[in-house]
């Protein structure tokens, strides 16, 4: 089996190298549940979940939320930190070539696509598709970056669009609210699939 990066996420959380970490939820993430107060709820996944924060603000928002990550201590570490009541999960795995513990009505992911080696993308798509309900929908935040030496690694609209388009059709694309660093860097997809 093939891993989704050259990275070892492992050795990162064990080593407390975790630059991405922010400390709370993905602020376009919390902008469009805040702004969409009549979504449809159901169930959602997370790839790449890391602390889990995502994961926790979409089970306050009513979805049945799971969190999927490669490395055993982000899973850990996210399951340490979220109230026993709370309808969230989450599991080990390599979101790209697992076959799927069930599929989704919602995926959401905040730079996994960018995290992964770009020749590993069209893998990433098939995933979504695979891991999404006939009908599900994709939300995602992408780092429109010009960086080819990461992770992170950049994308561009064009290649978002071009990746995604044969196997959903896009609802609307904009400039998220980022964290400080990332501020217009980023871009917010939503899909739905065909």
């Amino acid at each position: 089996m093939a891993e989704a990066s050259p990275t070892d996420w492992e050795s990162k959380y064990r080593a407390g190298d975790t630059p991405w970490e922010k400390g709370e939820p993905s602020p376009g993430l919390v902008d469009f549940l805040a702004e969409r107060t009549d979504l449809a709820l159901g169930t959602v996944l997370v790839p790449g979940c890391g602390f889990g924060h995502d994961v926790r603000v979409l089970a306050r928002r009513g979805f049945r939320a799971t969190g999927y990550d490669l490395a055993p201590s982000a899973v850990r570490l996210a399951s340490a930190m979220t109230p026993a009541d709370l309808p969230a999960e989450f599991r080990g795995g390599d979101f790209l070539f697992d076959e799927p513990c069930a599929q989704f009505d919602w995926l959401f992911e905040h730079t996994c696509f960018c995290a992964i080696d770009p020749s590993l993308r069209p893998e990433y798509v098939q995933a979504a598709v695979r891991w999404l309900k006939p009908g599900g929908q994709l939300l995602a935040v992408h780092y429109l970056i010009p960086d080819t030496d990461g992770p992170p690694f950049g994308t561009t609209r064009e290649e978002v669009v071009a990746r995604f388009s044969p196997h959903f059709e896009r609802v609307d694309d904009w400039v998220p609210r980022s964290y400080p660093n990332r501020t217009g860097l980023e871009r917010m997809f939503w899909w739905r699939k065909k």
